[in-house]
């Protein structure tokens, strides 16, 4: 892997990541356009920049982890996620990801060389988007319960198919648990932090036990570059995705997911090569 070819995946994921549109997706279509051959770092590099996207939510949502004051720096008192309750809340909806995550990992691997898989999901994905301000309409904020976020949780597990996107799976099963565009925005974002770092630990030991710590040394420029880059483009992205899902809605990402899976299908119907060599 070249230092373009990941700072190019780094936009990709640091745009996507938090977005209802499948960053997994993305990835693998843009791995696929730029002709990379699929080998063991690579599939663990998509997820191991994914590290980069996490430290943009803590960055963003710093005083929400803060459960007391520190160096004169006080919590968010404005919103009841926030503090040890929302550590709860991340812990127990990260459990289901993670136990069917370590069960079907292997599975999951074989999935992620599949475009069609991808621009399936994509399609039916972006459907569910253009209706689903319609399915659950906003009735204020609420509080989220621990019953609330466990089953967020199942939801989540939806995104181990790629094209599926983590994102959409948490805010569809956020606002089916009553929560407003924001909120379950805003859950999903924190619910990216322990499911992203569990899979990136995981996806990282892995590399090490197949190739011993002789990959990271070789590759500690890429994963520096896409880290960085992830980080900084993800930062941007929640800020404007948070501002504009809370006055449009997802009706939007829709659209893209639909458009984006029939042009690539056109394309690859026609004989474009966007698989992984």
């Amino acid at each position: 892997m070249t230092i373009l070819q990941s700072f190019i995946l780094a936009i990709v994921e640091g745009l996507t990541e938090f977005l209802p549109v499948s960053s997994t997706g993305h990835m693998i279509l843009t791995e696929g356009i730029l002709g990379m051959e699929s080998t063991a770092y690579l599939k663990a590099f998509t997820v191991m920049i994914q590290f980069g996207a996490i430290l943009s939510v803590l960055v963003y949502y710093f005083r929400r982890f803060l459960p007391f004051p520190i160096f004169g720096l006080k919590p968010d008192s404005s919103t009841s996620l926030g503090g040890w309750s929302l550590y709860g809340l991340m812990i127990l909806g990260c459990i289901p990801a993670a136990v069917l995550g370590l069960l079907l990992n292997d599975y999951i691997d074989t999935l992620l060389g599949s475009t069609w898989v991808v621009l399936v999901m994509l399609f039916l994905g972006g459907i569910l988007m253009l209706y689903i301000d319609r399915l659950f309409p906003e009735h204020g904020e609420r509080p989220l319960r621990p019953k609330n976020a466990l089953i967020i949780g199942l939801f989540q597990c939806l995104a181990m198919i790629p094209g599926v996107s983590r994102s959409m799976a948490t805010i569809v099963g956020g606002m089916q648990q009553g929560l407003t565009r924001r909120q379950a925005a805003e859950f999903s974002f924190f619910l990216a932090i322990p499911t992203m770092a569990g899979a990136t630990l995981l996806k990282g030991y892995k590399l090490y036990k197949e190739l011993g710590v002789e990959v990271f040394r070789d590759n500690w420029d890429t994963l520096l570059v896409g880290n960085v880059v992830a980080f900084i483009v993800a930062l941007l992205a929640i800020k404007f995705f948070i501002g504009f899902v809370s006055k449009y809605g997802f009706r939007f990402f829709g659209y893209y997911r639909i458009a984006l899976a029939l042009i690539v299908a056109l394309a690859l119907l026609l004989g474009a090569d966007l698989s992984l060599s």
